[in-house]
């Protein structure tokens, strides 16, 4: 059995992850594909390290289950599909479900810390980057918290400052150059996207 073609998306939050993520499955209507979102793999709340002011550090490589993240992307490279709860944000309101995800000629697997553990990069044949403006991203994070997740600007201020941009800073934008593609993204990653698609049409039928 031929190992899974494995696509990384990472990049800084607001950058655009999602959005790549969801047009090149659009775009590949037909090809195998597998999704795993480290987004399903924080922490509850329980267990998240709270600072002196009692706030969580969802932007600290620590607030994921990443052995669990890695653990399963084995899983899915060894032909096995895999199961977890769904991650609602911490919101009551939401009911949870199981999300299944089968194996696939192509795995694409999204999220900040996704390249954190050098093990983890080491299975990753395609590293994808996602790169925007502070302030862009800073005013798209605003409009998604509060719009969709139901935060305050005050609190969504407060955690880009404290958390958000240091930890990125310190985390996360050191592996860009640990990556294969940087993706401009002010105003659209519309190139790209036809470069990766194209690449994956190729890959996928030789995968499969």
């Amino acid at each position: 059995m031929k190992k899974p073609y494995i696509v990384g998306i990472c990049g800084a939050s607001a950058s655009g992850k999602s959005y790549l993520l969801q047009e090149l499955v659009r775009r590949l209507p037909g090809q195998q594909i597998s999704l795993i979102s480290q987004d399903n793999y924080y922490k509850p709340l329980a267990e998240q390290h709270r600072d002196e002011e009692g706030h969580v550090n969802f932007d600290h490589p620590d607030s994921i289950y990443l052995d669990e993240l890695l653990a399963d992307l084995n899983r899915l490279i060894m032909g096995e599909k895999i199961t977890r709860l769904e991650y609602t944000f911490n919101n009551p309101a939401v009911t949870p479900k199981d999300i299944v995800v089968e194996p696939a000629s192509i795995i694409i697997l999204e999220g900040l810390f996704i390249y954190y553990l050098e093990e983890m990069r080491r299975l990753i044949d395609l590293k994808l980057f996602v790169e925007a403006d502070e302030h862009i991203r800073l005013e798209r994070r605003l409009r998604r918290d509060y719009e969709e997740r139901g935060y305050s600007y005050e609190s969504i201020f407060s955690d880009y400052r404290k958390f958000v941009a240091p930890m990125y800073l310190r985390y996360i934008a050191p592996l860009r150059y640990e990556c294969d593609l940087l993706i401009p993204n002010n105003h659209h990653m519309n190139q790209a996207l036809r470069v990766i698609t194209d690449h994956l049409k190729h890959i996928g039928p030789e995968k499969s």
